[in-house]
């Protein structure tokens, strides 16, 4: 087992004060999956400093390893807090590979290929005030509070203080060897390097999709450029996020990539998030994909790749606010469908467990066995690009056997006390027609030709609300009876 060699000079013990204010801020900032917040009254240098040197300390606990793997987005106070981090980790007595700029499935693909813990300092779409860390084990394994992020909390106040501590550079060698590598990867289980004829639109939104725009698609990581027409909205990296905020789950930051799609008779529209691990797709007439079905697609050609691989009845995972029509295709395409629960860490491990293929959320995280498990914004878009190219049809039409439910979205109401408010939601059930009760993750009915969940946020005294049904009017319906029922018990 791996020890870690923080130093014993008495100089850089941490004073009680030092103690208590990391203490305020980690209990402020570590959530149930990573580590996020406002800058500088939750994060700052010190914070990073010690949170690096506590991720060494447990990684080395927990996986017998001396390095990890450490990344960045354009946030501007990312390059400071990665350095920050990576001085942490040295002073722990441990190696930090410092890779500079990536997107977040970068970071994680470098976990895998390196077979090393990392950590992405990254906020993801939070505002420009925000930042934080996502943290994963080696080969990209999922971290939660149980399984690493917890004991990181729990040490992390102990550090010894950030003076002098040398600056670790960054590691060209292994950030040029990501790089290449990532692209081959997409590239070959894609094949988006043979398709032609078409427009795609990518709108960057200022974040780290304006660095893979060029290497992916173009010659920056030494590959040549693909055949097909992709133009980039917003590619400069700002993470002052002077256009929109890149966060497509909100409807008005997708409003320019769907008037450029229109404007120039584009086959496809691209919405990433700031750190580029999670992409939304926007069909010709400029409407939006419903995640839930591109996840279908996507599930149905993973299932297709690992059955001509000789596997009998690939799994694939998808949580439980997908529609309904994921696991209908899953079952169609011969494949076995495994609910979850809703988070990357829990799925990252399921996916372990269950040999999964391939995971989807209706948030737009897609999962890949092919990519250490983790999500990919921008190999999910790889292969709607070149099923796009492959059936000849419009991106409407593409999806359209996949999107046959309406679903409310994510509704979220601030409550005193959500176990109460779920409590008396499962009580009160028999109030909606000829439902069952599923509590898989906060409580869910079932009915015929629709579903309805309730549950809490993991980080806030929220309760999260999404609904499905066969038709408009029903979603109507079944969303106005659930909201007023909770708005009923705010108190």
């Amino acid at each position: 087992m791996t020890t870690h060699h923080a130093t014993s000079d008495p100089s850089r013990t941490p004073g009680p004060d030092l103690v208590a204010a990391r203490t305020r801020a980690l209990e402020a900032a570590v959530g149930a999956y990573d580590i996020r917040g406002r800058i500088p009254d939750r994060l700052e240098t010190d914070v990073l400093f010690a949170l690096g040197w506590a991720t060494a300390t447990a990684m080395a606990e927990l996986h017998d390893t001396a390095e990890v793997v450490v990344g960045h987005d354009m946030r501007p106070s990312s390059p400071g807090f990665a350095h920050a981090f990576a001085a942490g980790i040295e002073s722990a007595g441990f190696r930090a590979v410092l890779l500079g700029l990536c997107s977040t499935d970068q970071l994680y693909f470098a976990s895998g290929i390196f077979d090393l813990p990392g950590a992405m300092i990254t906020a993801s779409h939070n505002p420009a005030d925000y930042n934080g860390i996502k943290i994963c084990g080696p080969r990209a394994a999922g971290v939660s509070l149980a399984s690493g992020l917890g004991r990181i909390k729990d040490l992390a106040p102990q550090a010894p203080t950030h003076n002098d501590a040398p600056e670790v550079p960054v590691d060209e060698s292994a950030a040029k060897d990501m790089r290449g590598r990532y692209v081959e990867r997409i590239r070959t289980l894609t094949h988006v390097d043979e398709v032609s004829g078409l427009r795609v639109i990518v709108d960057c939104g200022n974040g780290m999709a304006g660095k893979l725009l060029g290497e992916v698609f173009g010659t920056d990581a030494g590959y040549a450029q693909v055949p097909f027409e992709a133009i980039g909205l917003f590619t400069e990296l700002d993470g002052t996020f002077p256009n929109h905020e890149a966060n497509p789950l909100k409807p008005e930051n997708l409003l320019d990539v769907s008037r450029a799609v229109v404007d120039q008779g584009a086959d496809l529209g691209l919405a990433f998030d700031g750190d580029a691990d999670r992409c939304f797709f926007i069909d010709e007439t400029g409407a939006t994909m419903s995640p839930s079905a591109v996840g279908a697609l996507v599930a149905e050609r993973e299932i297709a790749r690992a059955k001509a691989a000789g596997v009998a009845e690939p799994a694939v995972i998808h949580n439980l606010i997908t529609s309904r029509s994921v696991p209908a295709t899953i079952a169609a395409a011969g494949g076995r469908a495994v609910r979850s629960k809703v988070g990357h860490s829990g799925i990252k491990t399921l996916m372990r467990s269950e040999g999964a293929v391939f995971a989807c959320e209706h948030s737009a995280h897609f999962y890949f066995q092919e990519f250490y498990g983790a999500d990919s914004g921008m190999l999910a878009a790889c292969h709607l690009i070149a099923a796009l190219a492959n059936t000849g049809a419009p991106a409407s039409r593409l999806v359209a056997d996949y999107d046959l439910y309406v679903q409310s979205g994510e509704i979220n109401f601030t409550v005193a006390d959500p176990d109460a408010v779920l409590a008396a939601f499962a009580a009160e059930s028999s109030d909606f027609p000829a439902s069952t009760i599923d509590d898989l993750d906060g409580i869910g009915l079932q009915g015929e030709d629709w579903w309805v969940n309730l549950r809490k946020s993991n980080t806030e005294p929220l309760v999260r609300l999404n609904v499905e049904a066969s038709d408009p009017d029903r979603l109507r319906e079944l969303t106005a009876q659930a909201s007023e029922f909770v708005e009923a018990r705010r108190q």
